[in-house]
């Protein structure tokens, strides 16, 4: 059974609506299922209906009705998702499953995160009407009496909305749990001795509680040490196992022990949470400001302003954070963009930038983005990924590091592959430890973001043409500067164009031991997208094209995203030669994984053994027993 949540975005009242049946009318008059008491609605204004597994909304109003970001006329049929609301002013909708049918919890704070945004998007329309927000200076500062006009301001359309009634108590529960996690999570970030990226901070004042009761706040640190307590936080020094076990537990163990907090101080955490998100949007970077800090999330994708997904643990999921409307996202990317010194407008409705941090941004406005402004931020790690660590959540095998170690010591050329998000880059990082201390490195990126920890290390990055159309770098003409740079090896972030042959050329002219990543589904793929790119420089011969492939890579890693979310090495083949017959590069795979089992060698004995042996590097006795 479905609901259908909505209310007025000029009032206050919530209502929800069961879906009895496969069809309900919504308009004016008083026979339909859902009355609309207002004015600029039609007497019959649309209807939905069940049409196979899906509902399916047919406008009948003159007025129309709004589908996410677009309008759509009388007579039109839209097919709707479980969250996607639709509004026929002034009410706005939310299709939901029934929770007394499906009674997960989850789906309850989903429901109730739902009603938490729509309740900020309404406090900050009306807090628009009540006050000039953009007489804030950050050049001069947020004065004291700034900031408590705003809050006065918030308690009083906070109290019209009535957040402290006690028919609305399983929402302020909720805001008041969802303040108390954020406080956890703050407090988190501070005991790792880590701090929000330089990037993502804001002006001191931003943040600050004018109003702040000193007892309460008292009141809240102690319940912030009940929680580590019973969560067992405590137990845990690493964040990220710290943070996994608030996301497992947090709000069963909120459910169960923060029902007997008094109403005052149930209601105060609420407003102060209510507070903080208005401060976000109208200072800070609004529903991803959270996002930003929280060190579990590593992506963000906004994909129209109604629906923000995230990256948790390597599962996509959706945030249930809202933009109030795609004006705001657009500032709110303008905020972003505008910290390197980069614009966006009409005019240039895309940018691609890398942050202080070294988070990635990519931004796309219309008229390129057809459904509002995009943004995707792949967030810099706090902490740099290392061997060890790939092992434990078994990304890699023991045996399959020492091999790669090896490898790395032995000077193999590698190719890290894989699809978008499997891990590349991490991968090469955590490869370039193994490269002695002595050795020059020339590391090439498009976007600065391995995290190279030798000395010895040269890194440049490519440059995008001037308004004059002039003084672009690419990777190809960085590739072909490093050979004059005198490196032992060359790290290329990724090859992903001409620039290929440049790099074959560099590891067959006595830079061996180079590292670099490419985009492929496989191993024997890597082969195929390696003759596109090369052919894209030169027109050569596919035999002469497969000869510079087979003398110059020596191994190619093949990284996969399992389904639950986990990045693992999956391959490890080895590139034997040219067969003269077929002209086809041969390989054979070292390791290879078969069905949900580890990573396992293959018994093949590496072509570099001998350099093995003499190195001592790895126990070919152990290694294939």
């Amino acid at each position: 059974m479905m609901k259908l949540w909505y209310g007025s975005v000029l009032g206050s009242q919530r209502d929800i609506a069961s879906i009895e049946g496969d069809r309900l009318r919504l308009g004016r008059a008083a026979d339909n299922d859902v009355v609309l008491d207002s004015p600029y609605v039609a007497d019959r204004a649309a209807q939905l209906h069940l049409e196979g597994d899906a509902w399916v909304l047919t406008v009948l109003g003159q007025n129309g009705c709004t589908v996410g970001n677009r309008q759509r006329g009388c007579g039109e049929r839209i097919r709707l998702g479980c969250d996607e609301p639709f509004r026929i002013f002034p009410f706005e909708f939310f299709l939901k499953e029934d929770t007394r049918v499906q009674t997960s919890p989850v789906n309850r704070i989903e429901l109730l995160d739902a009603e938490l945004s729509l309740l900020v998007k309404q406090m900050h329309v009306e807090l628009l009407d009540k006050m000039d927000i953009n007489e804030a200076d950050e050049s001069i500062g947020i004065t004291d009496e700034y900031l408590l006009t705003l809050e006065k301001n918030l308690d009083e359309i906070a109290r019209r909305h009535d957040i402290g009634n006690p028919q609305r108590r399983d929402l302020s529960h909720h805001v008041a749990g969802v303040c108390v996690r954020s406080e956890i999570v703050e407090r988190l970030i501070q005991r790792a001795g880590s701090t929000a990226p330089e990037a993502w901070a804001l002006h001191p004042d931003f943040s600050r509680l004018v109003s702040a009761v000193p007892h309460f706040e008292g009141e809240l640190g102690r319940l912030c040490d009940h929680f580590f307590k019973r969560l067992g936080l405590v137990s845990f020094s690493d964040l990220s196992r710290q943070m996994a076990q608030l996301e497992k537990r947090f709000w069963q163990q909120w459910e169960q022990h923060a029902g007997d907090l008094f109403e005052e101080f149930r209601t105060y955490l609420a407003l102060k949470q209510l507070k903080k998100q208005i401060k976000d949007i109208v200072f800070g970077f609004g529903p991803l400001e959270d996002l930003l800090r929280a060190p579990n999330i590593s992506e963000i994708m906004v994909v129209s302003s109604d629906r923000i997904y995230i990256e948790k643990d390597g599962i996509l999921e959706n945030s249930g954070r809202r933009f109030i409307s795609d004006d705001v996202t657009l500032s709110i990317i303008e905020r972003i963009v505008s910290t390197v010194g980069r614009r966006i407008d009409k005019s240039k409705p895309l940018v691609d930038a890398r942050l202080p941090d070294g988070s990635r941004v990519n931004a796309v406005i219309p008229p390129l983005a057809v459904n509002g402004p995009c943004l995707t931020i792949r967030k810099f790690p706090t902490s740099r990924l290392r061997i060890p660590d790939l092992v434990a959540s078994q990304s890699l095998t023991e045996t399959g590091a020492e091999f790669l170690r090896a490898a790395v010591l032995c000077r193999q050329n590698i190719l890290i592959s894989g699809g978008t998000g499997t891990g590349k880059t991490t991968l090469l990082n955590c490869l370039s430890d193994f490269i002695p201390t002595k050795e020059r490195l020339v590391t090439i990126e498009d976007t600065a973001e391995l995290q190279i920890t030798n000395d010895h290390v040269v890194r440049l990055e490519t440059k995008q043409a001037n308004v004059e159309g002039t003084g672009a770098y690419e990777i190809r003409d960085l590739v072909r500067n490093a050979l004059r740079m005198r490196p032992d090896r060359i790290v290329v972030g990724e090859c992903r164009g001409s620039e290929a042959l440049d790099m074959l050329q560099a590891m067959n002219t006595g830079h061996d031991g180079s590292l670099t990543t490419i985009h492929a589904n496989s191993a024997a793929d890597v082969v195929l997208r390696l003759e596109v790119m090369v052919q894209s420089a030169a027109d050569l011969p596919l035999q002469s094209v497969h000869r510079q492939i087979a003398s110059a890579v020596d191994l190619i890693v093949q990284l996969a995203r399992e389904r639950d979310g986990r990045r693992r090495v999956v391959q490890i083949a080895q590139l034997t030669g040219l067969d003269e017959e077929t002209h086809q590069v041969r390989m054979k795979d070292l390791f290879n994984v078969e069905g949900d089992g580890p990573l396992r060698p293959t018994g093949l004995i590496p072509a570099f053994v001998n350099d093995v042996v003499l190195t001592g590097t790895l126990s070919l006795e152990s290694f294939y027993q």
